[in-house]
């Protein structure tokens, strides 16, 4: 029986995600909460080389084994890594999850949702985070915001690439609104921190 809570970060590239991740793990701890901070694809050693063959490869991979590597990682991660802090009464806070594979491999690489669903319930069975944070912001600022950093394999990819992601986002806060939290990044750092704190608040207290 799982004791424990489990926060999923999602976002479009560029929307400060990981800023407002980290944030978070630290606001945790500093309430004296235990708090185990990972990410996907990744999160074990395995899954940590699945994840720089996905996002590392030269030439693109068939959506469909991009697909079936993610969740490959997702179901090492869950075993060796979030099911056991949960079950001993951590805080869970991950950088992505499977609604990430919707919007990414879903929205952006056009793999038809029902595949997607039948691995979910496969390697998931009923099991979803307590409450999904997702940073939305319109993809042209996000890319602005990106500047010229180095980018990965899915930041390189064209703007019609990234306006399917954040509407597939989109789609699925609209269909699990309970769970899924939309975040406006436009605002300052400021005040979506103060955001973040209240849903965080409001499921940890």
């Amino acid at each position: 029986m799982n004791t424990g809570l489990f926060i999923t970060f999602e976002g479009i590239d560029g929307a400060g995600k990981s800023t407002q991740l980290d944030y978070a793990v630290n606001y945790l701890r500093s309430q004296k909460k235990e708090v185990v901070q990972t990410r996907e694809p990744g999160g074990t050693i395995f899954s940590e080389k699945l994840r720089s063959m996905i996002l590392e490869a030269k030439t693109p991979l068939d959506s469909d084994t991009e697909v079936l590597l993610m969740f490959a990682a997702r179901k090492e991660h869950i075993t060796r890594v979030i099911q056991p802090a949960l079950n001993s009464g951590s805080i869970v806070v991950c950088d992505r999850f499977t609604d990430a594979t919707f919007a990414y491999q879903g929205g952006g690489s056009r793999v038809p949702p029902s595949r997607i669903e039948t691995l979910e319930a496969w390697v998931q069975g009923n099991f979803q985070p307590h409450l999904t944070l997702f940073f939305d912001l319109p993809i042209e600022i996000a890319q602005r915001r990106m500047g010229q950093r180095k980018k990965d394999r899915f930041e390189s990819e064209a703007m019609d690439f990234h306006e399917r992601v954040r509407h597939a986002y989109l789609d699925r806060a609209h269909k699990h609104p309970d769970r899924i939290k939309v975040i406006d990044s436009s605002r300052t750092k400021s005040q979506i921190r103060e955001m973040v704190q209240v849903e965080l608040d409001r499921i940890c207290n």
